[in-house]
């Protein structure tokens, strides 16, 4: 019974995206973004989980693409879809035919986020570390948006609600999805300094962030996560 935990888990990560994508059509942003949170928790763990009760099968790794690819492509998809979706209405642009279609091209991110999942199961250098932007990691950096705009300290809502923005931000994040940029994997042989330290920083970084910048913290963490995968090329000394 215990070897179908991590199947489980992954299952689970299915059910939370299927919520969060509920809590965005309800304009619940923030439980969409905490659902998404406890998916990449699970989504983490269920590996380490199938290597501990050597569980580890196909079906396993196809349940996990499969549940990624809703949790981890269609609710930033449809965040992005709604965000801009809320900015033309705002300008009364909706009339306009162009600018009635303009919404669905930030499904690109979902359509990039397929293409990354795809090229991951086929790619053996991703056993040890990423190549392009880790779905998870671009989920968290567009849900930071309308958390941004739901809680804007620093008057960042005029330039998020800027349809050219949008439609920059969903090209460059999908480009990062599929750019051979070697990125940090997460899992580490132990929490040393020595065989952890790009790890320990990326974490330290995030905490300080996070406390100083709250939800405007997002896009600086992957700012940062992308600055510390070049300063610490994981493709020359891999992160297992």
């Amino acid at each position: 019974m215990i070897k179908h935990l991590p199947n489980l888990m992954t299952l689970m990560n299915l059910f939370c995206g299927c919520l969060a994508i509920i809590s965005l059509f309800n304009g619940h942003f923030d439980n969409a973004l905490l659902l998404v949170v406890i998916a990449g928790i699970l989504d983490f763990f269920d590996g380490f989980v199938a290597r501990l009760v050597k569980a580890n099968s196909e079906l396993g790794k196809q349940l996990d693409s499969l549940a990624d690819m809703v949790t981890f492509g269609v609710v930033p998809g449809f965040t992005l879809f709604f965000i801009f979706n809320r900015t033309m209405f705002a300008l009364n642009e909706m009339s306009s035919p162009v600018a009635s279609i303009l919404p669905y091209l930030m499904f690109v991110v979902t359509l990039f986020s397929c293409l990354r999942l795809a090229k991951f199961n086929i790619d053996p250098r991703q056993a040890s570390y990423f190549i392009g932007l880790n779905t998870p990691s671009n989920t968290f950096l567009v849900m930071s948006l309308p958390l941004i705009l739901n809680h804007d300290e620093f008057g960042l809502a005029p330039i998020i609600l800027n349809p050219a923005f949008l439609i920059a931000f969903a090209i460059v994040s999908s480009y990062l999805l599929v750019a051979e940029i070697p990125f940090l994997s997460f899992k580490i042989k132990s929490l040393t300094w020595k065989d952890a330290k790009p790890q320990l920083l990326l974490l330290i970084g995030a905490v300080l962030f996070l406390l100083t910048l709250r939800y405007a913290a997002l896009p600086i963490i992957i700012v940062y996560y992308l600055i510390l995968s070049l300063i610490y090329p994981p493709h020359k000394k891999p992160t297992t």
